[in-house]
């Protein structure tokens, strides 16, 4: 479990050893280290100084094969690994960089992945059953860069600690992802006027065992369903899709929590109803209609379903830590940002814990629902201590927050600002 601040791990790394104890009271993820706190001020020191690092001293790693082992293991039953944030500099996400969230067991590897079945059911006019091969020979396929995020990306910057992995920023990818639109498949289902919801079904055993239960099951609107960029995916980044990403088949719904893009998927139902599978109820991937007490009883009648993700961007380089030679007076910079079903109207960076901003230059993506790279460069006055931040506004106006102001049980929606930590000389 990742347990650093982030300017106490950039301190580790600057040679200065950081306080080896919490002073009573203060949050162990909410406290800047010495020259951290001069930084940033102690009004923010327990909350928007909650910037930690996957992969730190101490911290538990991933051991997989076809893995980097820099990624941060967050929990091996189910397996969950987020990868740190200057790992994430790549355009396209490397299978080897790319975060991993199970809900439930691993299934089996298939003996002939071409033999994969899908139904798709419930409220259509044809019912389908489409082996792997049936889906490549009987719709057109299409490759697209697409960022897929889990819904509880961010979770450890909130105070009090919500309850799950505690992800920073690391629950994200942007692949390039090969296979048929859904929305061709549901079209040859023939949608019946009843259909108003999916729900989605895989082969992933819960963690118990139990064969009457299912590890996940959600699901979406048609409206949302019917979104041509949606893919039952068979590729990525041009390989075969790998089995510890869902393959042979998988789904991939940009833009909302990654939970809806079920791994492994064998069936998809067409429902009269908003679905009520496991992870549709209580406050499982659900969000507070308003504002509620952080650490409060939840009341879940107020809860409404996570949909499209909030705007994030973050600093892909330098990493925390760096170091830049003395009398370096202009730090380049670089990173990615994005904002679920909207676009990013533009990223900014400061020096100074926000009191100014500067604007970093974005780089068209390939397609909608691909990241914004960015680039950037600040000046500093002096040899020093320095930590950058970073902020992103959606094409509706809505900000990155200093700190994240809508705390629920679960920790979704987490997306306060980025910032790393430099030493200059």
């Amino acid at each position: 479990m990742v347990d650093r601040s982030r300017a106490a791990e950039a301190l580790m790394s600057f040679g200065v050893k950081p306080p080896e104890t919490t002073p009573p009271g203060a949050s162990r993820r909410g406290l800047l280290a010495g020259a951290g706190l001069a930084a940033i001020g102690a009004g923010l020191a327990s909350s928007a100084a909650a910037q930690t690092t996957p992969g730190t001293v101490g911290s538990p790693v991933l051991d997989v094969p076809g893995k980097d082992k820099s990624l941060a293991l967050l929990g091996d039953r189910p397996l969950v690994a987020e990868t740190p944030e200057a790992m994430l500099d790549d355009d396209t996400t490397p299978i080897a960089k790319f975060f991993i969230r199970n809900n439930g067991l691993m299934p089996e590897v298939p003996a002939d992945p071409e033999s994969w079945k899908l139904i798709v059911d419930g409220e259509v006019e044809t019912k389908l059953e489409l082996t792997l091969a049936d889906l490549k020979r009987r719709f057109p396929a299409k490759t697209l860069r697409m960022v897929l995020e889990c819904g509880g990306n961010g979770r450890s910057f909130f105070q009090p600690q919500a309850r799950g992995n505690p992800w920073t920023n690391g629950g994200i990818g942007c692949a390039e992802w090969t296979g048929v639109a859904l929305a061709d498949v549901l079209k040859a289902a023939g949608l019946k006027p009843s259909a108003t919801y999916t729900a989605h079904y895989g082969a992933d055993p819960h963690l118990t065992g139990d064969t009457t239960k299912e590890s996940l099951s959600r699901g979406m609107p048609i409206a949302k369903a019917t979104d041509e960029h949606n893919l039952l995916v068979f590729a990525m980044n041009g390989q075969p899709l790998p089995h510890l990403h869902g393959g042979p088949l998988r789904l991939v719904v940009p833009g909302w929590p990654g939970s809806l893009s079920h791994k492994w998927v064998t069936r998809i139902t067409l429902r009269d109803r908003e679905h009520d599978g496991q992870g549709m109820t209580g406050t499982s991937y659900r969000v507070p209609r308003k504002p509620m007490v952080p650490g409060g009883k939840a009341d879940e009648k107020d809860f409404r379903i996570l949909e499209s993700m909030p705007v994030r961007s973050i600093i892909t380089h330098p990493g925390n830590g760096g170091r830049m030679a003395a009398g370096s007076r202009s730090v380049s910079l670089r990173g990615a940002a994005w904002a679920g079903d909207l676009t990013v109207a533009k990223v900014e960076v400061s020096t100074d814990a926000g009191s100014t901003w500067s604007p970093a230059t974005l780089a068209a993506p390939k397609n909608r629902y691909d990241w914004h790279r960015w680039t950037a460069s600040v000046s500093v006055p002096s040899d020093g201590y320095y930590e950058i931040w970073t902020r992103a506004t959606d094409s509706e106006g809505r900000m990155q927050p200093h700190v994240p102001t809508n705390w629920n049980p679960q920790g979704y929606g987490g997306n306060a600002m980025h910032r790393v930590a430099i030493l200059v000389g």
